[in-house]
Parts: C-alpha cells; sequence; structure tokens
C-alpha cells in the first residue's frame, strides 16, 4: 500500500446520512409500521508502524452498520444491514414490518412522545476535519522513534505507531429526532530498549488527541519513551 501524499478534509455528509435514514422510516410508515427509527454507524481507522527505520505495517480499515426498528402497535421488530443499496434497505424493511406483524406484544415498547425529547444539546468539539494521509502518520512514527533512539543509552526499538480513527453515529426517528454525532482520535506511540545483554530494559511513552494539532510533537514522545528506558536501568 503505497503512502497517500497529502492529508484531505473529509466532507460533512451528515446531510445525507439524515436523508437516507429518513427515507427508510418513510418506507417502514409506508409499509405499515406505526412508528420507526433507524440507526447509523460508520468507522475508519488507519494505522502505521515502523521499526528500526523500516515500514513495517500499514492497516485501513472502514466499517459501517444501519439498524431499522419498526412498530405496530405493541409490537417491535429490529432489523439491521451492512449493504446500503436501494433494494437491500427495501428487502430490510419489509423484513422488519412482517417479523413485528407476528411477535408477541410487549406493553412497555415504543418510541418517546415528540414532548419528551431534548431540544437543547450541547455541540462538543469531537471532530478532527483533516484525515491524514499514510505519509503523514508514517513521518509521526519515523520521528518518534528516530528521537527515542538518538536518546543516549537506548540500544534497541520496539517500533513505533502513529493512528487515525473516526467515527460516526447517527439517529432518525418518526417521532422527528434527527441527530448526527461523531468523534476521532489520533495517536503516536513508541517503545524503546535500553542497555544491552542481560541488563537490558524497555519502556514506552505515547501520546492521544482528538485533534492531531493537539498531540505531543512526535520527537517528544520519543525522547521521553528513550529516557523512561534508560532511567529503568
Amino acid at each position: 500500500m503505497a503512502p497517500e501524499p497529502t492529508d484531505r478534509t473529509m466532507p460533512d455528509s451528515h446531510d445525507a446520512t439524515l436523508d437516507l435514514l429518513s427515507g427508510l422510516i418513510g418506507k417502514a410508515r409506508r409499509a405499515g409500521a406505526d412508528a420507526a427509527d433507524a440507526v447509523l454507524f460508520d468507522s475508519t481507522s488507519i494505522s502505521i508502524s515502523y521499526r528500526l527505520g523500516k515500514l513495517e505495517h500499514v492497516e485501513r480499515s472502514e466499517g459501517g452498520d444501519l439498524g431499522l426498528r419498526v412498530f405496530i402497535g405493541k409490537r417491535m421488530a429490529i432489523v439491521s444491514s451492512s449493504d446500503r443499496r436501494p433494494a437491500a434497505l427495501d428487502e430490510a424493511v419489509e423484513r422488519a414490518v412482517a417479523m413485528a406483524k407476528v411477535v408477541p406484544e410487549d406493553p412497555y415498547c415504543g418510541i418517546a412522545d415528540p414532548s419528551e425529547l431534548a431540544t437543547a444539546l450541547p455541540e462538543l468539539d469531537l471532530v478532527d476535519p483533516v484525515e491524514p494521509s499514510t505519509e503523514t502518520l508514517s513521518d509521526r512514527a519515523r520521528a518518534a522513534e528516530e528521537a527515542a533512539l538518538a536518546v543516549q543509552g537506548v540500544t534497541n526499538s520496539e517500533g513505533a505507531s502513529a493512528g487515525f480513527g473516526r467515527s460516526m453515529a447517527a439517529m432518525v426517528a418518526s417521532n422527528g429526532f434527527a441527530r448526527v454525532t461523531g468523534s476521532t482520535g489520533s495517536s503516536i506511540s513508541v517503545s524503546a530498549i535500553a542497555g544491552e545483554g542481560t541488563a537490558m530494559e524497555t519502556d514506552y511513552d505515547h501520546s492521544s488527541a482528538v485533534h492531531a494539532d493537539d498531540l505531543q510533537a512526535a520527537d517528544t514522545v520519543g525522547r521521553s519513551a528513550g529516557a523512561r528506558a534508560v532511567a529503568r536501568l
């Protein structure tokens, strides 16, 4: 996997996500549901690892799931899918409504009355809009390891890594609730080895933050890991 050359500013897809879920709710209502809610979860993670100046590992994973809950009277059914094609969503709606018609009644099931919904939700700064390239993550991991190896007394490295993760959750309900929330995290870590032969010690340090700009500098993390390993001798 070749390193990506530049960081990317992630597009705001909240409107499209809410439209998708709203459409699903509408289909469920037209299919016979008295009420419904739908949720969507998306996640992305990227990790890079270096050891002794060489790139060891590059991994990117993405995942997503969608869930639909329908109510018919006091009967409820839930279905989930990772397939967001229109035909697959239509099938999910049909399955959910068919299931809700035959399951036993639950006197306690239902969604909140619109009057019970929160109207003032806090806007928390939990999302870094910039997704780092694999090249940027490589630079962070390499700089951390180089700084650790430069500490006097450090003789080897167990490796350094840098990563980024992003998650998003959205929910729309037939009672009028519609909300998207997300979070991100960036990290740097390095493990250093000090000493030789039977007198060897290892220690590490790391930094993590919601926004990459709030991370400790990679060389600072590396020097700290090296110093901690040497201090164990």
